[in-house]
């Protein structure tokens, strides 16, 4: 009997041992992508302060209400995602840093929000649990509504 309980617990142990370097794969595969979403997201708020404080337009006015909309929000936004995801899994590591832009014309402001979006909707398959996707919605819910005033309150 002793010796089928050792032939099962050794059994047991490499079991375990086989699975583990899978979960931590998996793990380092998510921390990937919500590392590279994070980053795009604190990029988000540098760089539309920037084209905030560059418009030079007719409607920049309009223009500059919403992108401070934008960069007023997406700061507290991205701090909860990041809390939440951390208190689940682990701290997120190796950020990425990204080259920022001044402002041309509405347009370029319209493509960088559809391309940050692109970017988002890429980035949170990641993300199994609902209440961190629910806190992604409601990233993209800024990010929409500010597209909205760019396109058309003028």
């Amino acid at each position: 009997m002793e010796k089928k309980l050792m032939q099962f617990k050794k059994k047991d142990m490499f079991l375990r041992e086989q699975e583990e370097p899978e979960t931590k794969q998996e793990e380092k595969t998510e921390t990937g992508k919500i590392n590279g979403l994070v980053s795009k997201l604190l990029h988000s708020r540098i760089q539309v302060h920037i084209f905030h404080w560059q418009t030079k337009s007719q409607s920049s006015f309009a223009e500059h209400m919403a992108l401070g909309g934008f960069y007023e929000g997406i700061g507290d936004l991205t701090d909860g995602l990041v809390e939440s995801y951390q208190g689940k899994h682990d701290i997120i590591t190796g950020y990425d840093s990204m080259k920022l832009e001044d402002y041309k014309d509405v347009e370029q402001l319209i493509k960088y929000f559809k391309a940050l979006d692109l970017a988002i909707e890429k980035d949170r398959k990641s993300v199994k649990e609902s209440y961190i996707q629910n806190q992604i919605d409601t990233i993209q819910e800024l990010l929409y509504s500010t597209l909205y005033k760019l396109r058309f309150l003028k």
